[in-house]
């Protein structure tokens, strides 16, 4: 079972793995998720919304 958490700054002060994808995220993307941090409450969560919006960077 995966942990949710209230919000992306709870995941990233609880779930090491997860700030270790965050910081290694482009700035760019990090702001995209920042603006949007009510709704990644989970690794997974964050994962989605890093695909979302790195897609097309190929």
């Amino acid at each position: 079972m995966q942990n949710k958490y209230p919000d992306l700054y709870s995941l990233l002060e609880s779930d090491g793995e997860a700030r270790q994808y965050f910081d290694a995220l482009p700035d760019y993307v990090q702001e995209c998720i920042r603006d949007r941090s009510g709704g990644v409450n989970s690794f997974e969560s964050l994962c989605n919304a890093a695909d979302k919006y790195t897609r097309g960077d190929d």
